[in-house]
C-alpha cells in the first residue's frame, strides 16, 4: 500500500470511509513523521493526543455505523495564529509565550467539528509579519526543498505561513491552515510546490485568530492539490455572528462543483504585472499557464489594472497602521510575557515587556504604523492609502467586465536561501508584489504549482477571481493542475 503520509485529504477521508485503513493508523503515521522532522522546525507544539482522540472518534463512528463527518480521520496542522482551547497560541512571538487560550477560534472549531484532528501548532513569521519565516521568535522554518546545485543551503518556505507550507510539502500533514494578509498563503504555497487558497475577505471568521491587519487578514487552506484545498476550505468557511466582518453568505459545495472545463470563460492577463527584472523563467511559466487555460477552453484576453503599481506602497501603510493598533494590547498586563524589573512602574513595565517580547520586524512595522497614524500625518498617509485601495478595487471591478478570472505569477522569484534577503526589508516586501492587490481588494486568490525553475525549485501560478467566486478560482486552478502535471517533491534529507 502507498505510504499513508503520501495521501492527500480526499484520499485519507475516502480511505477511512471505505475501511482501507483506520483513522488511528493515519494519525500514528503522521505523528511519527512530525516527530522525526525536528530539523525543519515547522511545528512549534506537537499535539499527538488531539490527533489520536479525533482518529479514535472517527474509527468508533465508523464501527457503529454512524455517518462520518466531512474530515473524519484527517489530521491537519494548525498555524500558530489560531487560538486553540487548552493549547498555547503564540503567533510565534515571545510576547505571547505562555498564553493558553480558554476558547477555540471559529475556524479551528469548525475543522474539529468536521472531524479533523490536530497534529500541532505550526511555526510562522512573528504575528504573520514576514515573507520568509525568519521573524519567528522560535527560529526559522526550513523548507524541505533544496537547490539542485549540490549545496545544502537552507531555503525559505515563504511566509508568513511557512510552517504550514513546509509541513504539507514534507508530508508531515495532508493539509494545514494558513492566513493571508498580503500573500501569506499564496507565496509560501508557491515556494514549496503546494496549493493554497485565500477566499474572499469575510468567508472565514477571524474570531479567535490573532490579529495582524484586521481589514486584510483572512484564513484559508493549504494542501497538496486543488481538490484538497476545496474540501478543507469548505469546512472552515461560514458566517459567524461573533465576527462583525463575517459574510452572511451560504458556503457552496466547492468540491462537488470542481470542473476543469473552462469553455465560455475568459482569463485576463494584467499587462501591468509585466515587471522589469522579473526572471525569464517566471514569465515563461506565466505564458505556459495561459496556454494551459486556453487548452481548457478559456479565451485569453489582456486587461489593465493601472493602479497595481501603487498596491504595495499602500499596503505597507495600511497593514502596519492596523498592526500598530492591534498589537497595542500586548503590554504585559493581559497576555503572556511580562517584564517587571525591581522598582519599575507601570510605564516601565509596558516598555520593558514590549522591548523584550516583540521581534525586530514587528517593532519596525509598529513604528511605521504609529508614524502614519500620528497627528499631522494621518491624512497624508493612511487616508491617502485607503483612497488608493479603492482605486485598486475599482480596477478589478472594471476587469470583471472583460474576464472571469485573472492569471498572474504568484511571486517574482522562486524560494531564496534563508538569510539572503534578511538585510534588505524592501527586497523582502517586494516578494508580495503580485499577491498584495487581490488582498487589498478582498478578492479570492490561489496559488497552484506550475513547474520548477533551473535550480529545481517550485514556481507557482496565481488565479484571482471575483468576490465570492471561489469556485471559478478553484476550477481554473484545477485546469492548470491537470495540465501542469506537477509531481515533483523534495528529497528527504531531514
Amino acid at each position: 500500500m502507498t505510504n499513508i503520509t503520501d495521501l492527500g485529504i480526499k484520499q485519507i477521508r475516502d480511505g477511512v470511509r471505505e475501511g482501507s485503513f483506520s483513522a488511528r493508523e493515519v494519525a500514528e503515521a503522521h505523528i511519527e513523521k512530525v516527530a522525526a522532522a525536528k530539523s525543519l522546525n515547522a511545528f512549534l507544539i506537537e499535539t499527538p493526543d488531539h490527533a489520536l482522540a479525533a482518529a479514535d472518534a472517527a474509527d468508533k463512528a465508523k464501527a457503529t455505523g454512524e455517518e462520518l463527518a466531512p474530515l473524519a480521520g484527517v489530521p491537519i496542522g494548525m498555524k500558530d495564529l489560531f487560538c486553540t482551547e487548552g493549547v498555547e497560541a503564540r503567533a510565534a512571538s515571545a510576547i505571547l509565550d505562555g498564553f493558553t487560550p480558554t476558547y477555540e477560534s471559529t475556524v479551528s472549531g469548525k475543522l474539529f467539528a468536521a472531524g479533523a484532528g490536530m497534529l500541532g501548532k505550526l511555526n510562522m513569521d512573528q504575528f504573520a509579519m514576514g515573507s520568509s519565516n525568519e521573524t519567528s521568535a522560535f527560529g526559522n522554518v526550513v523548507s524541505p526543498w533544496r537547490r539542485n546545485d549540490g549545496g545544502n543551503t537552507d531555503m525559505s518556505p515563504g511566509g508568513s505561513s511557512g510552517g504550514s507550507s513546509a509541513a504539507v510539502a514534507a508530508r508531515l500533514c495532508p493539509g494545514a491552515t494558513g492566513t493571508d494578509t498580503g500573500g501569506s498563503i499564496r507565496q509560501p504555497a508557491a515556494f514549496t510546490g503546494i496549493s493554497g487558497i485565500k477566499p474572499t475577505y469575510g468567508r472565514c471568521s477571524r474570531w479567535g485568530i490573532i490579529a495582524f491587519a484586521s481589514s486584510l487578514d483572512q484564513a484559508g487552506s493549504m494542501a497538496r492539490d486543488v481538490t484538497d484545498c476545496a474540501i478543507m476550505l469548505e469546512a472552515m468557511a461560514g458566517f459567524d455572528p461573533k465576527d462583525s466582518t463575517s459574510l452572511d453568505a451560504p458556503v457552496p459545495n466547492w468540491e462537488g462543483g470542481l470542473n476543469a472545463d473552462l469553455k465560455g470563460k475568459r482569463v485576463g492577463i494584467p499587462k501591468e504585472y509585466r515587471i522589469d527584472g522579473t526572471p525569464a523563467e517566471i514569465n515563461a511559466l506565466w505564458d505556459q499557464g495561459a496556454e494551459w487555460l486556453k487548452d481548457a477552453g478559456a479565451e485569453i484576453v489582456e486587461v489593465s489594472l493601472p493602479h497595481t503599481k501603487y498596491a504595495l506602497p499602500a499596503y505597507y501603510i495600511i497593514a502596519p497602521a492596523e498592526a500598530s493598533s492591534n498589537l497595542a494590547r500586548y503590554d504585559g498586563v493581559r497576555y503572556g510575557h511580562r517584564e517587571l524589573p525591581d522598582g519599575a512602574g507601570l510605564q516601565d513595565m509596558y516598555a520593558e515587556t514590549r522591548e523584550a517580547g516583540f521581534g525586530a520586524e514587528v517593532k519596525r512595522r509598529i513604528m511605521i504604523g504609529t508614524y502614519v497614524l500620528s497627528a499631522g500625518f494621518y491624512d497624508a498617509y493612511y487616508t491617502q492609502a485607503q483612497k488608493v485601495r479603492q482605486l485598486i478595487a475599482n480596477d478589478f471591478e472594471r476587469a470583471w467586465s472583460e474576464c472571469d478570472v485573472l492569471l498572474t505569477p504568484t511571486a517574482p522569484s522562486a524560494a531564496f536561501g534563508l538569510g539572503e534577503k534578511s538585510d534588505d526589508p524592501i527586497a523582502m516586501y517586494l516578494n508580495d508584489v503580485f499577491a498584495v492587490p487581490a488582498s487589498m481588494a478582498g478578492l479570492p486568490a490561489m496559488s497552484v504549482p506550475g513547474g520548477l525553475d533551473g535550480q529545481g525549485l517550485p514556481l507557482g501560478l496565481q488565479i484571482v477571481g471575483r468576490e465570492l467566486d471561489e469556485q471559478g478560482v478553484l476550477n481554473a486552478g484545477l485546469a492548470i493542475e491537470q495540465r501542469a502535471g506537477f509531481t515533483a517533491r523534495p528529497e528527504q534529507w531531514w
